[in-house]
Parts: C-alpha cells; structure tokens; sequence
C-alpha cells in the first residue's frame, strides 16, 4: 500500500498552491470548486506519485495548536542529497519561511532541517 494523498485545509489556497509548487516542483490540478459547500480545492502532484490535497471551505477556524499538538506532526519531502537538504533551507529562509530546525543527522540516521509552510504546517526536508 501507499499513502495516495494527504489533504490541508487552508486560508490561502492560492499562496499555499504556489508554494508547493514552486519550491517542491509539485504540479497542480485544475480547482475544483463546490459552490453548493462553499469548498475549493486542488491536488498537488509530486514525483512519485504521492499527492497533496489543498482545501478551502469558508467558515473553517483555524485549530489552536501553538507549538505541538495531537494530529498530523509533519510530512517529510525526501531530496537526493545533503546539499540539496541545505540549499532548499536557505532558500526558504531568504524567501522569508520560518526554519525551525537547522540541518542535522538525527539519531536515526536522517540528515534533515525542519522549515514551516505559509501557514506553518511542519516540513522535514530530508536525505538519508
């Protein structure tokens, strides 16, 4: 089995579909759009098959989840090397996106960093 797709409900769903598909090469669907639910959404489709559902339903309030919380902690785009680990941190950071954890080899042999989306949805960025 794979994991088909994860789905965000967002405030942004313009900024947050260009996000994804600038800085992860995503590429994206047409919107759908439900004018009957008042929802929106897009599929971002990544290599290897695995997409992200991008969602947006007038009425949501956002969740008060300060620093950690129960649920979905992050997700993790795997790059090819350390280097592009380091690259893509600098990018984000110099693009104005929150680095919360610097790059680093953790204890189970992942080099990584850990970057906030526009929203502040966690991303590992990681190499083993």
């Amino acid at each position: 089995m794979n994991i088909a797709h994860l789905a965000i409900w967002t405030k942004d769903l313009e900024g947050m579909k260009d996000f994804y598909t600038r800085y992860f090469n995503g590429r994206s669907n047409e919107k759908y759009c439900n004018p009957t639910k008042q929802f929106e959404s897009y599929f971002i489709s990544f290599q290897g098959g695995t997409q992200l559902e991008l969602m947006r339903k007038v009425g949501l309030d956002a969740r008060p989840c300060v620093d950690e919380c129960l649920g979905i902690c992050h997700f993790a785009f795997q790059l090819e090397s350390k280097d592009l680990v380091l690259a893509l941190t600098e990018t984000l950071r110099k693009d104005g996106f929150t680095v919360l954890s610097e790059a680093r080899t953790t204890g189970d042999g992942y080099f990584e960093s850990v970057v906030l989306d526009l929203e502040g949805n966690r991303i590992e960025l990681v190499a083993i």
